[in-house]
């Protein structure tokens, strides 16, 4: 299995939180993929269902080899810890995963382990 990422392109972060932020007041979803332990790009997915309390992944088509190393949602109601279900998810697709939260600035995101467990996560130019 590929090393969990330590970083994010500002680039891929901005666009995290203005995708969030366009979503708003519904949660937005996407997978996550990494180039040598820094994420670099958003991978969307057909059938991807965003509403108010939930985004609902469609994981059987994911394109196959695309580097995804987890995924990214919104949380319109401003926690950006995992809930239940989060916690569920990240335990059946390893990897990092992202939480960001209403008003989806860069100070209100944190990444989680596939345990739920918070991690650092640095943010390159």
């Amino acid at each position: 299995m590929a090393k969990r990422p330590e970083a994010i392109t500002r680039k891929l972060l901005r666009m995290i939180l203005e995708a969030s932020r366009d979503m708003y007041p519904n949660e937005f979803g996407a997978f996550l993929r990494a180039e040598e332990g820094v994420l670099v790009e958003l991978v969307m997915i057909p059938g991807t269902v965003m509403g108010r309390r939930h985004a609902i992944f469609q994981t059987w088509l994911l394109p196959p080899n695309m580097n995804v190393v987890g995924t990214v949602h919104s949380r319109p109601s401003g926690n950006f810890h995992p809930s239940d279900e989060d916690r569920n998810l990240f335990s059946n697709f390893s990897g990092l995963h992202i939480i960001t939260g209403y008003p989806y600035t860069e100070a209100t995101w944190a990444a989680w382990t596939n345990k739920g467990e918070q991690v650092p996560l640095r943010v390159e130019p």
